[in-house]
């Protein structure tokens, strides 16, 4: 079918409808609903669609459009449920299972009748993993099944007024309900408001005088303090006493009145420097690190862990957003220089839930006093930890995907032996929509993975990949069909077995032999060298598009065109 995404923004949920659609043989186009109705109208009149999908809505559908063409809306709650805070409500009241329904858009909101609905599990995890993870599995499930009974022609949707669903408004979860009252909230309690905002729109409070958001928030075994006192820092995040306990809190977000000049999510240890600059280094915050092997009993947060089991090593790190600074490239580097210093055969990159990585961290770039030469060094340094990885000839590593990768994070992945990637993972092995040429060796890897012409394609039609797709051209050389609460023992059994396999050893060899072969054709040296004379003539040209793109990327500013997707730019 010709079926039209409508979206406030092509986010990780419509980028996967998207390419899962695409896959089932649909032409699917997109519009931002975020330039306003006329918009969502002149793509409906253009393209025709036989069925208009909205998988992620802020804003209602013009009528003229619902009531002219079939429109579905997927909804973050079970049928019945109404209001737009449906996780938000699920997380604070701590519902073990909740839902997703597909509806057809009315006057009244959420309130059509329902045309397929599925159901998962809620962990205790961040609303936005729970979304990109659980809420979106279950999602897909739902668009698929609404999809193909709207196409069959024979399904009557369920109507809200039957009798065996039970209709709930939920109002808008406002700040005066995530407020934390640290004198009085438990550590669980503070953990699940900082989990229920952790993306947006963060929790609100106050630091050192100034009113920030906080963004994310994970337990701390052994720190202590007066409730709501700062006591430590950590590989940029910031630990704060609870009543009984104390939290990291790995960023914040000045207020917009707040006077900071960079009012959005940046490391919390950044946010901090900048309200204090100028205090002196005894009155500062301690720096609190963690040792890469931690403890088994230790209940405490770092964002790059290593352990090892036998003959393989896995090398962890999860990132807010998946976006990695300077600073964070810096230190997973001399993380995986560490665990190459372990007697093992085989070495998993990656493995934990959620996002793998999305390359250079554009926030932190916009927030510097020089943006240009931020990215410059961000860039250096996220090349200089994938050549070592392409430089590993005396072991396999496996980049494990348990979650979304783009750009320059998927060229790390890329520079691994194998890629193994959960089902629901949505990969954009490209980075024309920041205005960039790319670098991270992209012009060894990937066309070495799917053969250059596909390179081409992938990298200038700029398009989410579903992991199924990416597995049928090369790019990932494993899927892992699992929920995202077991791929990280999935992953470690496959990698015990790896590195048990009988033709282990001639691979390793295979591997090297390779290596030394492609770096006589061409030396990696002359890669970097090229991508990074394409880069620094974007990232020190003041009028590059780039600057303006990752300024609207970063400040949630409108940007791109209104006209639909298919293989154009937003």
């Amino acid at each position: 079918m010709d079926i039209l995404l409508v979206a406030s923004a092509f986010n990780s949920l419509s980028q996967r409808v998207h390419a899962e659609l695409s896959d089932l043989g649909h032409r699917v186009d997109v519009v931002l609903a975020s330039h306003g109705p006329d918009a969502v109208r002149a793509a409906a009149r253009e393209l025709c669609p036989e069925l208009i999908l909205a998988p992620m809505l802020k804003s209602a559908l013009p009528e003229d459009v619902w009531r002219e063409y079939t429109c579905l809306v997927v909804h973050p709650g079970p049928p019945g449920d109404r209001g737009p805070s449906a996780l938000d409500w699920a997380i604070a009241e701590q519902a073990p299972q909740w839902g997703v329904t597909v509806l057809q858009a009315e006057a009244a909101m959420d309130a059509g009748p329902v045309w397929a609905s599925e159901t998962f599990p809620v962990p205790p995890v961040g609303k936005s993993d729970l979304y990109r993870g659980e809420v979106a599995d279950a999602a897909l499930a739902a668009v698929r099944t609404a999809v193909r009974r709207y196409a069959e022609g024979s399904f009557k949707p369920r109507p809200q007024s039957d009798p065996g669903i039970p209709v709930v408004w939920r109002d808008a979860f406002r700040q005066e309900r995530r407020r934390i009252d640290w004198e009085r909230d438990n550590t669980d309690v503070v953990l699940r408001k900082l989990r229920g905002g952790d993306s947006q729109p963060g929790v609100l409070d106050g630091l050192l005088g100034r009113e920030v958001f906080l963004h994310g928030g994970h337990p701390e075994d052994r720190l202590r303090g007066r409730p709501g006192d700062l006591l430590a820092t950590r590989a940029g995040a910031v630990c704060r006493a609870t009543r009984d306990g104390a939290v990291w809190i790995p960023e914040l977000r000045p207020r917009k009145n707040s006077g900071d000049p960079a009012p959005f999510r940046r490391p919390a240890a950044d946010v901090l420097a900048a309200f204090t600059a100028g205090t002196p280094a005894r009155d500062r915050l301690p720096d609190d690190p963690a040792p890469l092997e931690l403890p088994p009993d230790r209940r405490t947060w770092t964002d790059i862990r290593y352990r090892q089991l036998g003959d393989t090593g896995f090398l962890s790190f999860s990132f807010p957003s998946g976006a990695m600074s300077t600073e964070q490239c810096r230190r997973l580097l001399a993380a995986y220089r560490y665990a190459l210093g372990r007697p093992t055969s085989v070495l998993v990159l990656g493995g934990a839930r959620d996002f793998f990585s999305n390359g250079i961290h554009l926030n932190v770039i916009e927030a510097a006093s020089d943006p240009a030469g931020e990215s410059w060094a961000n860039l250096h340094a996220m090349d200089d930890l994938v050549e070592a990885v392409l430089r590993t000839t005396d072991r396999l590593v496996v980049a494990a995907l348990g979650g979304n990768a783009a750009a320059g994070g998927l060229m790390l992945a890329l520079a691994a032996d194998e890629v193994w990637c959960r089902r629901g993972a949505v990969l954009n092995p490209h980075y024309r929509r920041m205005g960039l040429y790319g670098s991270e060796f992209w012009t060894y890897s990937l066309p070495r993975r799917v053969g250059a012409e596909t390179a081409r394609r992938l990298t200038g039609e700029a398009l989410p990949v579903s992991a199924a797709t990416a597995a049928g051209i090369g790019l990932v050389d494993r899927l892992v069909p699992v929920a995202p609460h077991e791929f990280t023992a999935e992953t470690e059994r496959r990698a015990t077995a790896l590195a048990g396999h009988p033709d282990l050893a001639r691979r390793i060899a295979a591997k090297a032999a390779a290596r030394k072969a492609d770096e006589e054709r061409r030396p990696l040296a002359d890669y970097r060298r090229a991508e990074l004379a394409r880069m620094r003539a974007v990232f020190f040209d003041p009028t590059a598009p780039y600057h303006a793109l990752r300024s609207a990327f970063v400040r949630k500013q409108p940007g791109g065109s209104a006209r639909p997707l298919s293989g154009g730019a937003l």
